[in-house]
């Protein structure tokens, strides 16, 4: 709410400033009285599973990610989410090869995506950048038809062993995460 006529005297001078400061804190966002910042928001309600890449010279790296398989579970992904809690990713599994794109709706953390194939191959990958609630988001479609997704912070695609001529094999086993 904006005021429509100006504060004066002592009263209205402090009202006005505890108005600003009231603002300034909701702007700032920043935790609680302390200046400590709001805790972190992992993933719930997802199983983990083992996952294994194999790279072009292959090299095995074992990971552990959350893994997004029914319906309910894709369509929340990482909403929301500011840390993976320890988890490597975000695994994406449909019955069927898609061909849907993704988006970012509502998700605080910038991510990198690989569209995956049914023998685990990469399609594509794309880079995407958060989309608070309430604005347009942008969608992010794949080059192909895809069984798999996967989703890491930013950048880590490398790091994980998703590059050209690897493949990501789903164990089908839970993994512990850290903690």
């Amino acid at each position: 709410m904006i005021p429509t006529r100006r504060a004066t005297g002592p009263a209205g001078l402090v009202g006005a400033l505890l108005v600003i400061s009231a603002l300034v804190a909701g702007a700032c966002g920043s935790g609680d009285a302390t200046g400590a910042p709001p805790p972190a928001v992992v993933p719930e309600g997802f199983a983990t599973a083992a996952v294994v890449v194999v790279g072009p010279d292959g090299e095995r790296l074992d990971r552990c990610v959350h893994l997004a398989d029914t319906p309910a579970l894709r369509a929340r992904g990482l909403m929301g989410v500011t840390d993976l809690g320890g988890a490597d990713g975000m695994l994406f599994v449909f019955d069927d090869d898609t061909v849907g794109g993704f988006w970012m709706k509502n998700t605080v953390l910038p991510l990198s995506l690989a569209y995956l194939d049914t023998d685990g191959a990469i399609v594509s990958t794309v880079d995407m950048a958060p989309c608070p609630a309430g604005a347009d988001c942008p969608g992010y479609p794949p080059a192909g038809p895809y069984r798999r997704a996967l989703e890491v912070p930013q950048g880590a695609l490398a790091s994980f062993g998703l590059v050209d001529g690897a493949r990501l094999e789903l164990t089908g086993a839970d993994c512990a995460l850290p903690g």
